[in-house]
């Protein structure tokens, strides 16, 4: 399930969301750039790693310092590979600018970081004796899909499903999205608790943890209703309102 577009106009340019691709993008060239042995390490010192404060002895066997809190927030800035990097930043580049233009960069910002590093403590919460590092920004970005589908959760989304190696697509609600993918993520993560082979490496209670942030967190950040610019009932595309949904009148306050 593949999205490819949403259906909220926006108002101002997501320059927030623009840096956080960029940023992402330059952290993961410059990755590349390095050897392999130096690769290696930069992931296993600013990676997620539960064990090395589960385990300081493992963690001081192998050149890491137990107690460093910096990859809780650095690991959200790594990725593991080209479609790794790309599959997040597109996602962020769907649901991000309709957030930030509702948040505003600075908010939206702070809201982003926050739903990653609780994202974080997920992963570590549920996986403790983890050796492996865990990177991406996925877990910011659930957070971000939270915070969509709570303001805007009759958007609709346009997704696309490979059948057989056949793409079909498909429109569908977001809170429908928001809802599949969401325990897509909590079945995986069981399967990973109860049958750790199952996992392949995904940190998918970073991505619950990281959707459910955005949930609760969201309503801290809007900004109050004199703040918002004046829509209109033909605005945004197919004719919907600020909250994705369906508009009839005149004239709204978003």
């Amino acid at each position: 399930m593949f999205p490819l577009r949403d259906s909220l106009p926006r108002h101002t340019f997501p320059g927030m969301v623009w840096t956080l691709i960029a940023i992402n993008s330059a952290v993961f060239m410059l990755l590349l750039d390095l050897p392999p042995d130096w690769q290696e390490a930069v992931v296993y010192h600013y990676g997620l790693v539960p064990a090395r404060y589960i385990a300081p002895e493992w963690a001081l066997a192998h050149g890491l310092t137990p107690g460093n809190p910096l990859p809780f927030f650095t690991n959200m800035f790594l990725h593991g590979g080209w479609l790794h990097l790309i599959f997040n930043m597109w996602t962020l580049w769907i649901f991000g600018p309709a957030l930030e233009d509702r948040l505003g960069p600075l908010r939206f910002l702070v809201f982003y970081l926050l739903c990653g590093l609780l994202a974080s403590f997920a992963h570590f919460y549920f996986n403790l004796t983890s050796t492996i590092p865990s990177l991406g920004a996925s877990g910011a970005i659930a957070g971000v899909i939270g915070g969509y589908v709570m303001l805007f959760p009759h958007a609709r989304i346009i997704i696309m499903v490979p059948i057989l190696f056949i793409p079909f697509f498909f429109e569908v609600p977001a809170l429908v999205y928001a809802l599949v993918w969401y325990f897509t993520q909590v079945l995986q993560g069981t399967s990973s608790l109860l049958q750790p082979q199952m996992g392949g490496g995904v940190a998918w209670w970073a991505h619950v943890g990281g959707f459910l942030a955005g949930l609760l967190l969201i309503r801290f950040f809007i900004i109050g209703r004199e703040a918002y610019l004046n829509w209109h009932a033909d605005e945004g595309v197919y004719g919907f309102a600020p909250d994705g949904s369906a508009s009839s009148q005149r004239n709204h306050r978003r």
